[in-house]
This record gives C-alpha cells, structure tokens and sequence, in this order.
C-alpha cells in the first residue's frame, strides 16, 4: 500500500468508523447511581442541595433559604489511551487488523464512566461526602418530623456481599459524573511527524477529561445484610422516611435494586417473581427494578 495524505486518510476514517459504532453500542451502567453533569473549568463546586425545606404558604414575604455554606468540588482529571501502528503494517497492507482494536478503543470509551462511578460507589463506606460522615454511614445529620435534628442511616453492615437500593428517579443522582472534554479519536499520521521519523510509528490516541464524585447520599442505602424481605424491608423504609430540614417527606422511593451477579437469582426471586418460596403472593413483586451489575462483582 502507497503511504499517501488519501491513503491515510481513508485509515483513519476507518479506524474512526470502528470507534464511534462501538462507542454507540456499549451497554454502560453508570446512569443509574450518577447524573452527567459538564464542566468548563478545571473543577466544579457544588452547593448543597439537601438542606433546602419544602414548599410553605406564602404569607407576608417571602422567607429565602440560602444554599448551605458547606459545598464539594470535583476536580477533573485527564485520561488517554494510545495505539501506535508500524509503517511496515501499513505498507505490507495489514491495517485491516487494527480495526476491532479501535472498536475496543471505543469500547474502553464509552465505559470509562463505570471505570470511575463503580470503584467509587463501592467504597463509600470508607469515603467521606459533603457531610462529614461516610457517604454510606449510620450517623448522618437528618431531621424528624417536626424538623428537629436526628441521625439518619443509609447503611446496614453484615458479612454477606454488598446490595444496594436506589432511587434514579430525582433530578439529582447519589453521585456525580463530571465531564470537561469528551473522548474522541485523535491521529497523529502525518509522514512528517516526530513518531514516524524516529519510531518509524504511526499513532492515534483517545484521551479526555473527566472525574466523578459523591453527591446525595440519602438518595442510596446500602446493606451487606443478607438479601431477604425483612432486610430489603428494612432498606426501603429507611430510604422513604428521610425527611427536610422542615420536617416534610423528601418522597425518596427505591426503584433500583442494584446487585454483584452472585446476587442476581436471590434478587429476582424478591421482587420479580409474582409468588413467594410458600406459594403465596409476593408482596414485593415489582416494587423495585433489578440491575445486576459486574462492576460490584
């Protein structure tokens, strides 16, 4: 193959091709615990948005709730992946052989946001939020119903593997994926670049900014109890009851129960099978969305 500007062109357009289809058709889990959420600067500081009460009657001015002082910032950070293709593979006409690998480049893109939400989820009993407590801890600072201050948990410890309930239903999620620059294929194939003079190498790389961070920790419970009724129970009414400053119900259901795959049967017979191990009806039949996530494995 003559090595020409068309010639490598037409490679690229490829390789280009190859990333952007799989790019588009990667399953990827991350949205169900985090919103995106684009950054134009080095890092992003969020207010904290738990703190705002619920709506009240207006009479005589309005009253103004300041957002509290206390804010999280989440830095972006800069990520690459490079592949670099002899000028003999070129030559001998072997470019054919690096197509699936920028398809799994696209791959590798698509899913870098689990790569950081998942890791970071896991660890969030030992990791601490805008609080001051871990984001999954027993001894948040919440409120009753009459607005006084109590604590509030969103973690049940055990000794079996880690499940979790969610509610991805709020305009918030319990963590944040922050992105500044999107991934996307870069070629460095002109004959007169550096690589290719001294390494006899052409390269296309992939890089982009991002980060990812904890945002509402009432939004997630997590249990490493053992996976049954009374303790998907117990995980549901701790999530319902967390309350506003003022008192009034944050109206936080669990819509997702989020498993590792060695919980994936223990899970579908809780809230998708119509009956129970006696026979009778399953109360908790759909009452909750069963995602089965590797990432937690």
């Amino acid at each position: 193959m003559d090595i020409n500007a068309s010639t490598l062109r037409a490679i690229y357009t490829g390789l280009s091709t190859a990333y952007n289809a799989r790019f588009s058709a990667v399953q990827t889990f991350y949205t169900t615990v985090a919103m995106t959420v684009p950054s134009s600067t080095a890092m992003n500081e969020y207010p904290r948005l738990d703190d705002i009460p619920g709506f009240r009657e207006w009479l005589g001015d309005r009253i103004v709730h300041d957002l509290g002082a206390q804010t999280y910032v989440i830095k972006n950070r800069t990520f690459e992946k490079t592949i670099g293709i002899k000028r003999e593979q070129i030559d001998d006409d072997q470019i054919g052989i690096f197509t699936p690998v920028a398809g799994q480049m696209g791959q590798d893109a698509a899913q870098f946001p689990d790569q950081l939400i998942w890791p970071l989820f896991k660890t969030g009993e030992t990791v601490k939020c805008y609080d001051g407590q871990y984001f999954f801890d027993t001894d948040h600072p919440g409120y009753n119903e009459a607005g006084g201050a109590i604590s509030v948990s969103n973690f049940t410890d055990g000794a079996g593997p880690a499940w979790y309930l969610v509610d991805d239903t709020q305009v918030m999620k319990p963590l944040v994926y922050q992105t500044r620059r999107p991934f996307v294929l870069t070629p460095l194939q002109s004959p007169d670049d550096p690589n290719v003079f001294y390494q006899n190498k052409f390269v296309w790389g992939v890089d982009g900014r991002c980060n990812a961070g904890f945002g509402l920790w009432q939004l997630a419970h997590k249990s490493k109890a053992t996976l049954n009724e009374a303790n998907y129970e117990a995980a549901r009414t701790a999530l319902s009851t967390i309350r506003r400053r003022d008192g009034s119900p944050l109206n936080i259901r669990g819509a997702k129960l989020i498993v590792p795959p060695a919980l994936e049967g223990v899970a579908r017979k809780l809230v998708a099978a119509e009956t129970a191990a006696n026979g009778a009806t399953n109360v908790w039949n759909r009452s909750a969305d069963v995602v089965v996530v590797p990432y937690l494995a």
